[in-house]
């Protein structure tokens, strides 16, 4: 088994490991297994972390005391709560800077601007992405970038110039990779890095047989492929995860995945998925019956 390959990150320099950890799920247990969970995923070797701004956060300033956060790329976000987001310019500082705090560092590699209602907002004058600007100029912030989902928001950010990585979600799995003809064509163009997360698709792709019901509202229009692709990985003793993994591995971009796991043993599942070998014929068998395959496979 191979362990996780350095990955480039689009022009921002970075060389993280290409699976990183993401923070969704990384509070809902204790603080203990918080911690037991970032310190088991750098000694396997992930080295990108991502965090978001709420209760919990001072977790994984805990867990990276102690020298720790010298060997880890660590992310923040800009992400405010409630309906009428506050993507000022004032806003925008007060979230970094307590990030800072409760992450017990003196800079973050990397800041997003996280799930905006519209993108006018953070990058109209004077807000989000002009404060992350001047704090980039501090030292305080390395690198900018933009999570949301919807691909118009990824090309008016790209297209300002300063946005350096986007996350994507739910657009590039085994299920959807509609990305691949908005987003990606253009962070290519502009050397923008890219984070593919729920590489899983939310738990559709772990081995858990699928929910139909629920997996039709997640995805509209691609259920129940889910359960079919799952049924099919069943029947000739095939891990599905193994197989998600691996295909959001292979795809055409400069960055990372990002996994969303909830403790240890989740870290643990999510590195054996990434460092598996799947078999050449068993994605041509794949692709036979559900015309995808990975981007990098031969043939």
């Amino acid at each position: 088994m191979a362990g996780l390959e350095t990955r480039r990150m689009g022009r921002t320099e970075m060389q993280p490991k290409s699976l990183g950890l993401g923070a969704a799920w990384l509070v809902q247990g204790s603080e203990g297994e918080t911690i037991e969970a970032i310190h088991r995923a750098i000694e396997l070797g992930i080295d990108y972390l991502d965090t978001y701004p709420r209760p919990g956060e001072e977790r994984w300033g805990k867990a990276l005391a102690g020298g720790l956060r010298e060997k880890i790329y660590l992310q923040a976000k800009v992400s405010p709560p409630g309906p009428n987001k506050d993507f000022s310019g004032n806003a925008t500082r007060r979230s970094v800077e307590n990030s800072l705090k409760q992450l017990r560092t003196d800079y973050l590699d990397s800041v997003l601007i996280h799930d905006p209602i519209t993108i006018e907002d953070p990058l109209a004058p004077g807000c989000a992405l002009d404060e992350l600007l001047k704090m980039k100029e501090e030292g305080l912030v390395r690198h900018i970038g933009l999570g949301v989902r919807q691909h118009n928001f990824h090309r008016i950010a790209i297209e300002t110039g300063h946005i350096e990585l986007v996350l994507t979600f739910l657009d590039y799995n085994l299920l959807d990779q509609s990305v691949t003809q908005t987003t990606l064509p253009l962070a290519r163009e502009y050397d923008v890095g890219i984070i593919l997360a729920s590489p899983l698709g939310m738990g559709s792709l772990t081995g858990v047989e699928p929910d139909i019901e629920t997996e039709q509202r997640r995805h509209p229009g691609v259920m129940p492929r889910a359960h079919q692709m799952w049924e099919w990985c069943q029947e000739r003793g095939v891990n599905i995860r193994h197989l998600a993994m691996q295909f959001c591995l292979a795809a055409p971009v400069d960055g990372i995945v990002m996994v969303g796991p909830a403790n240890k043993m989740q870290v643990e599942e999510a590195y054996e998925a990434a460092t598996a070998e799947v078999p050449p014929e068993i994605w041509y068998d794949f692709e036979a019956e559900f015309g995808v395959r990975p981007a990098n496979l031969e043939g």
